[in-house]
């Protein structure tokens, strides 16, 4: 069984869910008392969090660097980074370990194709939602992404930051997200990538009838996945 080194704490919420499907995962592939092989570095992320509001990336992946360093050294074989946003620095990340990093996205995307979707709703940070970083790995797999409009953009974001990310769970958030939702399926989304590890805390595709994709649980399971192959 490989070992998988996670970077989490961002919000150690999501890290949670990482923790316990990949633990799931193994043990339901391959039975008796198995469970995953796993180290975790978990960051302080307020440090993470005032480095994204003043646009100081640099230095969260700085922060990155050293514990994908951290977990290289201590024995893991391959690095999943537990959030969505800090993606937008992954590839400064790789560049410094030499063991690989399992993309988000990419899995992301690679579960849409599966599910013959086209055009897909992406709900996240305002950084994942407006910039390019995330968007540009699920349109080059000729992927149409939707975004909400401005105001939904910050609403989205500050229920994250202000609520999820701290384990506070509020129906009127829940109703005003899936509001949002609506409004996408009436531009034409085919799915809804709940992208930030935190949402799925929120909804779930008990919510609605169209398919929603929680990064979260897609890259646990692709790295308990991972670890157990040949």
């Amino acid at each position: 069984m490989k070992t998988i080194g996670l970077i989490g704490g961002m919000s150690w919420e999501s890290t949670v869910t990482y923790y316990q499907v990949i633990n799931q995962m193994v043990a339901k592939s391959l039975g008796g008392l198995h469970s995953a092989k796993t180290l975790l570095y978990s960051v302080d992320f307020q440090e993470i969090e005032h480095c994204q509001a003043n646009g100081e990336w640099d230095k969260s992946a700085l922060i990155l660097i050293d514990a994908a360093k951290r977990l290289q050294i201590a024995g893991a074989d391959f690095i999943v980074i537990c959030t969505n946003t800090m993606h937008k620095v992954a590839d400064q990340i790789q560049a410094a370990i030499t063991i690989p990093i399992i993309h988000i996205a990419d899995v992301t995307a690679k579960k849409l194709i599966q599910q013959g979707i086209k055009t897909v709703a992406l709900l996240g940070t305002k950084y994942t939602m407006e910039q390019d970083f995330y968007k540009s790995k699920l349109i080059d797999q000729d992927l149409t992404v939707l975004i909400p409009d401005q105001e939904d953009r910050n609403v989205v974001n500050q229920i994250i930051y202000d609520e999820l990310c701290k384990g506070i769970i509020k129906p009127a958030s829940k109703q005003a997200y899936l509001t949002i939702v609506d409004k996408l399926v009436e531009r034409g989304a085919q799915g809804v990538i709940l992208g930030c590890t935190e949402i799925g805390l929120l909804i779930s595709q008990s919510d609605r009838n169209i398919p929603f994709f929680d990064t979260a649980l897609i890259h646990a399971e692709a790295a308990a996945m991972l670890a157990i192959s040949n």
